[in-house]
């Protein structure tokens, strides 16, 4: 394979078109990315880069040993679609019932093929060595990023990189920011157990629905009472489910929501006040509760170097008509955020809406596309900060 045709950057753009469009009509779930994965290991094979499988999930690793010693890079894209019926009018839409790539993975996936092809085919020239990492499980917590870090995806890594296709910001601009960038995702999940009964007759019952209601309300209070105004965060009842007829007391009521913040302090603050009311306020209704509170995704925190990279990178990698600006923190989170705890990395966004092109449906929506010209700035972007990180004497 030393002897692989060294395609320019742009020629790259037609085979990510094509892989994007393939997977988009095969998506798969989360922890279920049995054909995508096999999908990735055989385009790396085909461009000569070993492949070693993960045993945790169904991520794969190509790693690329260039001809010169140096640095070694970790670049990661994720793999998995989401439980979404997909209603484009296209003719690359989901194949699959129920399940789409409502989120920009399958171009994740196509611009870190790119990568992986461009660097194939300069081996011989190339500095140190890249680990081309292909994440599955981003969308639900755990996440597929613990597994691939306990499996060693980092040892001896200098940096790590990887980006998201946004499509709320226009193509031919990209962004990120040093230090905090996304949030933290935890999850709560309780359930109130009361007394059923007539609801004619509500003293002989104990209400969950009401206890339920008075906590949602409680609940929505911690951000405004108890958090530090200039500290961000975001506290959500996402779902409230009781009772099954009109004229019956339900005797359970279940609450779930997701809770946000970017430092460790208020993170903990908003758990303990969660399990304080929980505690409380259906106890002083009567009833029972139980709290699951699960400890997700930890805030996504840039290293200022690698920050700085990017900065210093992207505008002469990108060319002027290139946008590169500094993005405000983002509640969404990312479990990118497991490996720039481990090692220092950047995370950041390439602009991928065009309302011309049906690309302005927000993430997570039935409808979601974005501008596939996003996928040649994303790899660009990616290659520009490798060759940086590379071509830097390493440290002894």
């Amino acid at each position: 394979m030393d002897n692989m045709e060294q395609k320019p950057i742009e020629m790259l753009q037609q085979d990510m078109v094509e892989w994007r469009r393939y997977l988009h009509q095969h998506p798969e779930l989360s922890y279920q990315e049995r054909e995508t994965s096999a999908f990735v290991a055989g385009k790396l094979e085909s461009f000569g880069i070993e492949v070693r499988r993960s045993e945790s999930g169904y991520g794969v690793i190509g790693i690329l040993k260039g001809a010169q010693p140096g640095k070694t890079v970790v670049l990661r894209a994720d793999m998995d679609a989401l439980p979404i019926q997909d209603e484009k009018e296209c003719d690359y839409a989901s194949k699959k019932s129920g399940v789409m790539h409502a989120c920009g993975h399958d171009g994740h996936t196509s611009i870190l093929l790119a990568a992986a092809s461009y660097y194939s085919s300069r081996r011989n020239e190339l500095r140190g060595e890249v680990r081309f990492l292909f994440q599955p499980a981003e969308e639900v917590c755990p996440g597929g990023a613990l597994g691939m870090i306990s499996e060693g995806v980092l040892e001896g890594a200098d940096a790590v990189y990887g980006l998201h296709l946004w499509t709320t910001l226009p193509v031919g601009t990209v962004a990120s920011a040093p230090g905090p960038l996304m949030a933290s995702a935890d999850e709560f999940f309780i359930d109130i157990i009361g007394k059923g009964g007539h609801a004619g007759m509500p003293h002989r019952a104990i209400d969950s629905i009401a206890a339920g209601a008075a906590l949602v309300t409680q609940l929505h209070s911690i951000i405004s009472r108890f958090v530090d105004p200039l500290q961000p965060a975001v506290l959500s009842v996402g779902t409230i489910q009781g009772g099954y007829a009109q004229n019956v007391v339900a005797e359970r009521c279940r609450i779930t929501g997701t809770v946000r913040a970017y430092n460790t302090e208020t993170r903990e603050l908003l758990k303990r006040r969660v399990e304080e009311m929980v505690a409380s306020v259906p106890a002083a209704y009567g009833a029972e509760s139980k709290l699951d509170y699960l400890m997700g995704y930890p805030p996504l925190i840039n290293d200022e170097g690698e920050a700085a990279r990017f900065f210093r990178e992207a505008p002469a990698a990108l060319g002027s008509s290139v946008r590169v600006e500094r993005i405000e923190k983002q509640m969404p989170a990312e479990d990118f955020a497991y490996y720039v705890n481990e090692i220092p990395g950047c995370f950041m966004f390439v602009g991928a809406g065009n309302p011309e092109k049906n690309a302005s449906y927000p993430h997570h929506h039935a409808k979601f596309d974005f501008d596939e010209e996003a996928m040649l700035y994303g790899v660009k972007l990616l290659i520009a900060m490798t060759d940086s990180c590379l071509n830097e004497a390493k440290a002894e």
